[in-house]
């Protein structure tokens, strides 16, 4: 039985959803393809998918099968493409870091909508809270001496169109993702380096993921250029990263340690303030 676009569309689709495999070839053989073919067209796509490419089609329709993707747990493909096109935006690849996997992106978001956002999360800004590690909670911290807000994907129009977006550059499923939290600095605060990923060791790591397993990925975009500081640094590798409004950083650890080499924090804001909107990628569909 020949590949259809069709098929091939909906092999891309699953694979980006992170499907298991098997269940795919189970079902290909539930409508009537042969074992055979199921398997090896499957296993080949998966395998294709797994080196960092989209088989068969992307988000927009298209065939292009050597278009670079971000996937949490894997690594990106060398010398890719510079630009990540979603269906109703096109994104820079300005730096791409093989260990740790960080990418540089350019207008994930336009002018407007980092306005937008900033406009209506101004009303709710509250002061910043970090994970309790102890109990699964959250609790205020030195540490962290910023303040934010957090909303739904679907809490608004616009969050819908971010929201869309992000889960469409990142190949990663919206109900994985954590509500998406903005976050503002004044002058002087900072976030101190950190982890992302829930320690094991942590007491209070099993509540945590409960919610929708480990955090696997982090995207972080800037909503204003800062005039000086505000960079987001990445201590083990020496990286600095200029909060430029519109533009953003994407990181992946495949396990919660160390050697990932993800340890990050926000340096202080040296003069202005700083906007963010934060997105924190889990395992499974993450419950509110």
């Amino acid at each position: 039985m020949p590949l259809t676009p069709e098929l091939g569309s909906w092999i891309a689709q699953q694979l980006g959803r992170g499907c298991d495999p098997a269940d795919m070839i189970e079902a290909m053989i539930t409508v009537g393809h042969a074992p055979t073919f199921a398997r090896a067209l499957i296993l080949s796509a998966a395998k294709q998918y797994s080196d960092g490419k989209f088989p068969f089609a992307d988000a927009d329709g298209t065939t292009d099968t050597s278009r670079a993707v971000l996937k949490p747990l894997t690594t990106g493909v060398a010398n890719g493409p510079a630009l990540i096109t979603t269906a109703d935006r096109e994104v820079s690849v300005l730096v791409q870091l093989r260990h740790p996997y960080i990418l540089v992106l350019g207008s994930v978001l336009s002018s407007i909508e980092c306005d937008a956002l900033i406009r209506e999360a101004t009303p709710k800004l509250e002061r910043s809270r970090t994970v309790d590690r102890n109990n699964g909670g959250a609790e205020l911290n030195d540490a962290r001496t910023s303040e934010g807000t957090y909303f739904f994907h679907d809490e608004s129009p616009l969050l819908v169109t971010v929201n869309r977006r992000i889960a469409a550059l990142t190949h990663w499923p919206l109900e994985n993702g954590e509500p998406l939290q903005i976050l503002h600095y004044a002058e002087g605060t900072q976030y101190q380096p950190h982890y992302d990923f829930f320690d094991p060791a942590d007491t209070g790591t099993p509540k945590l993921v409960e919610q929708g397993g480990q955090r696997v990925a982090t995207l972080i975009i800037y909503l204003n250029t800062v005039v000086s500081g505000g960079a987001t640094i990445f201590p083990d590798v020496g990286l600095e990263v200029a909060p430029i409004k519109g533009n953003a950083v994407y990181f992946s650890y495949d396990h919660p340690h160390p050697d990932t080499l993800t340890l990050h924090g926000g340096a202080p804001v040296a003069q202005g303030e700083k906007w963010i909107a934060t997105r924190w990628m889990r395992q499974s569909p993450y419950l509110c």
